[in-house]
């Protein structure tokens, strides 16, 4: 499975993802392209380094959608079949979402449906919750709202703050994108609703 990884930063879930499919450990995958809105985002040396096509498509100024539309035709022009969203901070626009239906995952630093949008983390913190995690998901039009295909549980611990959590919450996104994604590359699912179903 050709995957496409969407990336603004540091790109340390992307890092940990082909880390992983060059150890073998998320078998049919294989990372064709990593693509930045920012032109200097750190990941983007990370991805070069690893023998990756690295690209920026440069956001800034322009519509939302007149963006996507050229993304979308680069990684269309990649074969790509999965779209992955590694600390990818623009939301998308409708239409890039009907171009890869159910085939664009995301990993957001809270459980959800709790915490939506930005600085999950510290809004967790701020609320007073005694658990929080990560969650994978498909990405639909609505906002951190999509299928979940995997949680992971983090602990709030009593001397935590909200960066000191935030970093064990990212040990733990690094395990559970690269365990979704071997589920979703082994393709043994099937989405029902909200639902999403693996096969034994």
């Amino acid at each position: 499975m050709k995957i496409g990884i969407l990336i603004s930063g540091r790109g340390s879930n992307m890092a940990a993802i082909a880390d992983a499919v060059a150890r073998g450990d998320i078998p049919g995958a294989e990372i064709a392209v990593v693509v930045s809105d920012k032109p200097g985002a750190a990941g983007l040396v990370k991805a070069a380094e690893r023998g990756i096509e690295a690209i920026a498509i440069p956001r800034s100024g322009r519509i939302r959608e007149d963006h996507d539309r050229e993304l979308v035709a680069a990684l269309t022009e990649r074969g790509i079949e999965l779209v992955c969203l590694a600390g990818y901070m623009r939301l998308l626009s409708p239409f890039f979402i009907r171009s890869f239906p159910n085939r664009i995952v995301n990993i957001h630093p809270s459980l959800l449906p709790s915490f939506k949008g930005l600085d999950a983390q510290r809004q967790a913190f701020e609320y007073g919750v005694r658990i929080t995690g990560c969650t994978v998901h498909f990405v639909d039009e609505e906002l951190d709202h999509g299928a979940i295909i995997l949680q992971k549980a983090v602990a709030v611990a009593d001397d935590d703050t909200a960066e000191t959590l935030s970093a064990r919450i990212l040990e733990q996104e690094h395990a559970s994108y690269i365990e979704a994604l071997r589920l979703i590359c082994g393709g043994n699912y099937r989405i029902e609703g909200r639902r999403i179903e693996f096969g034994s």
